[in-house]
């Protein structure tokens, strides 16, 4: 019978803990694919430079950056491509590394999380859980396990996040580019926790909080403009966290999650209440 869980080659722990470094340093993380610098001239001849990329679903964008006699413009080109050569090369070491059995998310997964990481929310304290933090978790420890699928991001914010003037939390998510819009709760009188892309799609975010009790209220996030669900015991989970890149095709992001003894032991706790709620 094969392993549950194996351990991943130390060279290959090495470039994972590299990764790790490349997701600190960066301070924004790219919501589609790095793209590339052009050149162009409209219909008077004047010559201009765009940044043209693709988004998490595939649709191509050019950013005008400005014109070629404009020294300014000229300063702002070699930093972002840089940034695009650094990207590259990031997105290279990840395909080693989903080779070899590394967790990673999808790019609309990933573009879901960029967007929270350039507004600094898992920095002052947002803390990603369920099954992408479970991934991100077997990689900063070194193992794989059987592969899982899902497409759920579970956001939990344990206290009052102390950043000004956030836009809300669905404006967070649709500068992906992916279409987001609540989830309307089954009580029509309750306001929504989830967000969910539109047609077919299962992509799903669900704003989560610490609950008082063992109960599941409807709790007001005001900085973010936006509802959570309360879960019991969750405060517990979120008592101590760590922050890891997560990774993806389109690159690394830095999140955070929680460690991983709490993560287990909580868990075992939530399978108790399930167990109990179905008896």
């Amino acid at each position: 019978m094969a392993a549950l869980i194996s351990a991943h080659e130390k060279a290959l722990t090495l470039l994972f803990a590299e990764l790790g470094a490349t997701a600190e340093e960066q301070r924004e993380a790219f919501l589609g694919t790095p793209g590339n610098l052009t050149q162009r001239a409209n219909e008077n001849g004047t010559k201009f430079w765009v940044h043209r990329y693709s988004d998490a679903v595939g649709r191509r964008h050019e950013t005008y950056l400005g014109t070629n006699d404009d020294p300014a413009v000229i300063a702002r080109l070699e930093p972002l491509r840089k940034r695009i050569e650094e990207a590259n090369a990031t997105i290279a070491r990840v395909r080693v590394l989903a080779r070899a059995g590394f967790a990673t998310v999808d790019r609309k997964t990933y573009s879901t999380l960029a967007s929270l990481h350039n507004y600094r929310l898992f920095r002052v304290g947002a803390v990603l859980i369920g099954s992408h933090a479970f991934g991100a978790l077997l990689n900063a420890l070194g193992v794989k396990t059987v592969p899982y699928t899902t497409e759920d991001v579970d956001i939990a914010r344990p206290e009052a996040l102390a950043l000004p003037e956030l836009p809300s939390f669905l404006d967070m998510l649709r500068e992906t580019g992916i279409e987001f819009f609540e989830v309307p709760a089954l009580n029509r009188r309750q306001h929504p926790t989830s967000f969910k892309e539109g047609g077919s799609s299962r992509l799903r975010v669900d704003l989560l909080v610490p609950s008082p009790g063992e109960c599941y209220p409807i709790i007001s996030v005001p900085e973010l403009e936006a509802h959570a669900k309360g879960l019991p015991y969750l405060s517990y989970l979120l008592g101590d966290s760590q922050e890891v890149p997560v990774l993806s095709p389109l690159g690394v992001v830095l999140v955070r999650v929680p460690v991983p003894e709490r993560y287990a032991i909580h868990k075992l706790v939530v399978s108790q209440l399930r167990s109990k709620s179905s008896a």
